[in-house]
């Protein structure tokens, strides 16, 4: 097929490289606007950007799909198909008309569930054990088009959003592969989505990664799993703001001390005292400060020790 692919982070790279390794036709990339990163602000291309690059693919990074510019140079390409994984823009009729097997979307959630911007960490926030991607006819609305393939996995006990994100990465490149095959073949039945079963995952904001240990441990656990590696769940202890990674949740209510204690520090872990059960933290980072093990940050942060999270 002709493919004109849409998409921006790393987790649409995946699925750009399985097309490409597959054997179709990308004659260009759509992805968002470099953008400034790092304390220097230096102007930085979007993953695809990178990847399409690297493939010799024409790319194009409009400020906007609705001004008549992109639909031209669409209709000058004329693909077969346009997959957007990822993207960040919802795509108007004219251009969701053009191609011949219409525009699908590799949509990181097992749909109507989880519609948006974040559904991966949305999964981990709310405690699910079974996520996927699916693979959607899209329309006008978000997230809302006819179903053409799902595919589920598990998700682990521990599992960070980041290691989520790159097994979801590989598992929607699959099943994008596959129902390109099957539209070309004219297998799949697109079917409907039942909206009164749909929840939402908007975009992340900074502050939504705040957590606070007046919880319970498995919350608390799922919320730091939930953003980590980024933007990173986050608490204060005392008036230093710490970065929280790698969250295991356990049941044990030993002694009577106030949610935010520090328990104790190991090689290990950190064990913070929740309201209901503790919650073990693998690694920290202080504002301007690098990760490293909880007890590393402690052994230079003495008097923080003490202190209970807020």
């Amino acid at each position: 097929m002709k493919v004109v692919f849409m998409g921006t982070p790393d987790f649409a790279v995946t699925s750009l490289r399985a097309l490409l390794t597959a054997g179709h036709k990308v004659a260009a990339v759509f992805t968002r606007a470099d953008t400034p990163k790092n304390r220097g602000m230096k102007l930085l291309p979007p993953p695809v950007k990178v990847a399409a690059l690297d493939a010799d693919i024409p790319v194009y990074q409009p400020r906007t799909l609705r001004d008549g510019d992109s639909l031209r140079i669409l209709q000058e390409i004329a693909p077969d198909v346009i997959v957007v994984a990822a993207y960040g823009r919802l795509l108007p009729a004219a251009i969701l008309e053009l191609p011949q097997y219409g525009c699908i979307n590799v949509h990181a959630s097992l749909l109507p569930a989880y519609r948006g911007a974040s559904p991966i960490n949305a999964a981990i926030l709310h405690g699910e054990t079974e996520t996927g991607v699916t693979i959607m006819q899209m329309n006008e609305g978000l997230d809302t088009g006819d179903i053409l393939l799902t595919a589920r996995t598990d998700i682990g006990p521990d599992e960070s959003f980041g290691a989520l994100q790159e097994r979801l990465a590989g598992i929607g490149a699959q099943a994008l592969l596959d129902a390109l095959n099957g539209l070309e073949q004219g297998r799949l039945t697109p079917r409907k989505q039942d909206d009164t079963k749909a929840s939402y995952a908007p975009l992340i904001k900074n502050q939504d990664a705040q957590v606070s240990f007046a919880g319970s441990a498995r919350q608390i656990a799922c919320a730091i799993r939930a953003y980590d590696p980024a933007p990173g769940a986050f608490a204060w202890l005392g008036q230093e703001k710490l970065k929280l990674f790698g969250a295991q949740a356990e049941d044990s209510d030993e002694g009577c001390a106030l949610p935010g204690t520090i328990v104790s520090v190991s090689a290990d872990d950190m064990v913070v005292q929740c309201q209901s059960g503790r919650v073990r933290i693998a690694a920290v980072q202080g504002a301007g400060g690098k990760k490293m093990p909880a007890d590393a940050f402690f052994r230079g942060h003495a008097s923080l020790r003490e202190q209970r999270f807020q």
